[in-house]
């Protein structure tokens, strides 16, 4: 029974227009990085990147040089819509994208992760088979088909992202609207629609739209009967997104999935008109890694499933500790703002000094340090390390207030503790974060 379920061949229109589109969005992402200028105000014009803990290794490159680092991605990711050298091309996208992810979390963005899975799962896909240069130049590898596990693959893990996202909409300030009001009212100036955005219904058009959306997607889309009306939802939804919010490419990479639920004849139709055959054979063919590779599913499914809940195991609440926030498809869930001073004593006298924190951080880093733990102890351990090297060992104590969802201003440092001393630890609770309900 497994094995017709994953290793029954199936036609590959899907997957091979798919990487085509994939391959231009990643191409667009990376030239637009560019272009936009998002690439000097992120990695180039910043003193420092405030990188994932554990990963300071990774580093900008010097002068104009992630310039460049991204204008060679933005070519793999041509090479992967044209199918040309397509593993090697993917593969070398996956490396570098995933590098400057694990760079910077002043731009932490949960599409920024979906992207890098994705490109990691697309490494593994025999996406050049059909509709490629790599299959017009080398006719031997060409194939209309492919086993079943790759749509399988793609399927859970749409359903995984969507569904987590729909659940963490789950409480008070997303199910009474005052959040997405939040949202809204920073759009207020929007040309033509900021008006229309403050209307009261509006927030609980959008709560309740995106909840429901974001939970029945997936089964509806898998439903022949529900599968054209919820598409044409996903087109207003992602299009709504992508010019309220400029979330980049997200929007159209996730209306590209929805290639994978449409009939073979659809696809090849709108798509393929080329492609006169149509496979529907249905072999089942085993191979010999067969057990290697249902081994490795069930451990990235594994990871997939319960990376998103570790939040749960931490003390306080997620959106105010932000402990198990990232990598858990939380999405614009919450606003945050903070108010938060550094003050360095040097050790055995009482000379304080206070911390200009605009001499150190970039626009975009002085505005997410404000509510973020981890940044906050980060910037305690570079003001500390930046003293040493002046020969002065110090003491770095924060005193900082936070705003959750417009709420009242709460401190959320203990000014007590030396941040300078404390160890960050992935899988505890820090002490040093005053629990939510402090006045």
């Amino acid at each position: 029974m497994l094995n017709r379920w994953l290793f029954k061949q199936v036609d590959n229109s899907a997957l091979v227009v798919f990487r085509a589109l994939f391959g231009f969005l990643i191409a667009v992402e990376a030239f637009g990085a560019i272009f936009t200028g998002w690439i000097r105000r992120t990695l180039i014009e910043p003193n420092f990147t405030f990188n994932f803990i554990g990963f300071e290794f990774l580093q900008p490159l010097p002068g104009d040089g992630m310039l460049w680092y991204y204008a060679v991605m933005g070519i793999f990711g041509v090479f992967v819509m044209l199918g040309f050298k397509y593993r090697l091309s993917i593969i070398m996208y996956t490396i570098m994208w995933s590098g400057v992810y694990l760079m910077q979390k002043s731009s932490y963005n949960n599409h920024y992760y979906l992207l890098m899975l994705l490109c990691f799962i697309m490494s593994f896909l025999p996406a050049h088979r059909w509709f490629s240069l790599d299959a017009k130049l080398k006719p031997s590898i060409s194939k209309i088909s492919m086993p079943r596990w790759v749509w399988v693959v793609i399927v859970l893990q749409l359903w995984i992202v969507y569904t987590y996202a729909s659940v963490a909409k789950l409480y008070p300030d997303w199910l009474d609207g005052s959040f997405p009001a939040l949202l809204m009212k920073s759009k207020q100036h929007y040309w033509l629609v900021g008006d229309f955005l403050q209307q009261g219904w509006i927030r609980y058009a959008i709560a309740y739209f995106g909840l429901i959306f974001d939970l029945l997607i997936i089964p509806l889309l898998l439903w022949k009967r529900t599968r054209v009306p919820i598409f044409l939802a996903a087109i207003f939804f992602h299009l709504f997104n992508s010019f309220i919010f400029h979330i980049g490419i997200f929007p159209y990479m996730s209306l590209a999935f929805c290639i994978f639920f449409f009939p073979t004849e659809k696809v090849n139709k709108f798509f393929l008109r080329n492609k006169k055959q149509h496979y529907d054979k249905g072999e089942i063919i085993v191979p010999s890694y067969r057990n290697v590779l249902i081994a490795a599913m069930l451990v990235w499914f594994i990871v997939q499933v319960c990376l998103p809940l570790r939040h749960w195991f931490f003390q306080d609440d997620v959106l105010w500790t932000e402990e198990g926030h990232r990598l858990s498809w939380r999405m614009m869930l919450r606003g945050k703002s903070g108010r938060i001073n550094f003050k360095v004593v040097e050790k055995g006298t009482t000379d304080t000094i206070f911390v200009d924190k605009k001499e150190y951080l970039s626009r975009k880093q002085l505005r997410a340090i404000t509510s973020k733990p981890d940044l906050i102890w980060q910037f305690a351990q570079r003001l500390e390390e930046e003293y040493a090297e002046k020969g002065k060992q110090v003491e770095v104590y924060v005193e900082g207030k936070v705003s959750v969802n417009g709420g009242p201003y709460k401190p959320l440092i203990d000014p007590r503790v030396d941040l300078a001393a404390e160890k960050w630890q992935h899988f505890k609770h820090h002490d040093w974060i005053l629990p939510s309900d402090s006045d």
